[in-house]
């Protein structure tokens, strides 16, 4: 690994012209690599079959109130309400249409 003389920050390797540099995405910093360093460049990342990923849900129960979907026009929809603007002013009240997932909000 190699450290911006600048900034700190870690350099990642990039393709350019055929030729891989080593760039500081803080500053822009950059700088030919070296041949020994062995730094290669790849699109992706395999996995072997026995590294299984594991994907945590979160569900939240939400109520659920009468209102017409503007998209779908079904007449059902979670809500919820969140202080989106500053703390003198009424919250945001937000909805999604248990249909079609469409969210959207109103302001009150």
């Amino acid at each position: 690994m190699k450290y911006c003389p600048h900034c700190g920050t870690l350099l990642l390797p990039k393709r350019r012209n055929g030729k891989t540099i080593l760039v500081c995405s803080k500053c822009g910093y950059s700088e030919e690599n070296k041949p020994s360093k062995g730094y290669r460049v790849r699109g992706k990342i395999y996995h072997h079959p026995s590294q299984k990923i594991y994907v945590a849900e979160e569900r939240v129960l939400l109520p659920r109130t009468k209102i017409i979907c503007p998209k779908c026009g079904n007449n059902e929809a979670y809500y919820w309400m969140q202080q989106t603007r500053s703390g003198d002013e009424p919250m945001t009240r937000f909805f999604r249409c248990t249909k079609c997932n469409y969210t959207w909000r109103e302001y009150e």
